[in-house]
């Protein structure tokens, strides 16, 4: 008896070996082609910084490496000089701001409506909002010119903040993570006499603040990187965002390459540099909203 436990012992354990060593496998493989893909996603932020942190005539001389032989801020103080990036950086910063907090608190709400809400023909608005994902923006340039200009804000801050002030992805997005919300929660403080409202902002708003987090950096990212909308809206130069002010570092018979790069990556620090602070909230709230 005891031998025919022995054998079935270790009968049990082969395949609890095996599946060990397979665990391990795909432990080494999903870790290689994570690796892999941060290399190809950092090879762009890396070369920038190599070309922005090169002299002139290393970039000029066509013996670029893959780390300059002389480190330099040469291509940092001439755009500084020529340019008025400091006025453009707050430009940025203050309709990016502005956007973000206006197109979280109308995604936040427009979400909760369509999740805890019962309304005739709620389901038909939303998948209206979804079809506008399809739309490109190209195609509603000339109704939001229209828009703008009849409202007396063509030119100003306005203009550009207020037309990005929901997205349908983010609807979609908070409308996802309220679903996950228990119901009963909410018809326990509705029993306590609470409205629609202070439900909102007593009890599902402090559950959602990796929500919160999500829908800020998403509209904080594509108001900081938009390009074609500000620059029909914006009419001063002293209005103008980063991404426009790139515009004035292409010459008429070359490119300035390492001042290019020291622009762009001013440009981009700040949009990196938030998403490694605030990215465990990122991760929870696309993992509560059911997006893989």
């Amino acid at each position: 008896m005891s031998a025919v436990g022995t054998d079935r012992r270790a009968a049990r354990a082969v395949p609890g070996a095996a599946r060990r060593r397979r665990d391990r496998r795909l432990v080494v493989l999903r870790t290689a082609a994570a690796t892999l893909v941060a290399l190809v996603v950092l090879a762009p932020l890396y070369w920038m910084v190599v070309v922005a942190l090169s002299t002139r005539a290393e970039l000029l001389g066509g013996t670029l490496r893959l780390w300059p032989r002389e480190l330099t801020l040469e291509n940092f103080r001439r755009v500084l000089e020529a340019f008025p990036v400091v006025t453009w950086f707050g430009n940025s910063v203050a309709i990016a701001l502005v956007a973000s907090v206006i197109t979280v608190v109308c995604n936040l709400l427009a979400g909760y409506a369509f999740a805890q809400l019962r309304f005739r023909g709620s389901g038909v608005v939303f998948l209206l909002a979804l079809a506008t994902l399809m739309l490109p923006v190209q195609v509603t340039m000339v109704a939001l010119f229209r828009l703008v200009t009849e409202m007396g804000i063509y030119g100003s801050y306005w203009a550009v903040i207020l037309p990005s002030a929901a997205s349908a992805f983010g609807i979609f997005l908070a409308r996802q993570f309220f679903l996950s919300v228990p119901r009963e929660l909410l018809e326990a403080a509705q029993i306590d006499g609470a409205g629609h409202l202070r439900v909102f902002l007593q009890v599902v708003l402090p559950l959602c603040r990796p929500l919160v987090a999500v829908l800020f950096f998403m509209a904080l990212l594509q108001s900081w990187n938009d390009f074609a909308w500000p620059l029909i809206a914006l009419r001063s130069n002293e209005l103008f965002t980063l991404p426009i002010g790139l515009l004035f570092l292409q010459g008429q018979f070359g490119a300035d390459y390492g001042g290019t790069m020291a622009f762009a990556l001013m440009s981009v620090a700040p949009m990196v540099l938030l998403f490694l602070v605030f990215q465990r909230y990122f991760v929870q709230g696309f993992a509560r909203s059911g997006i893989r």
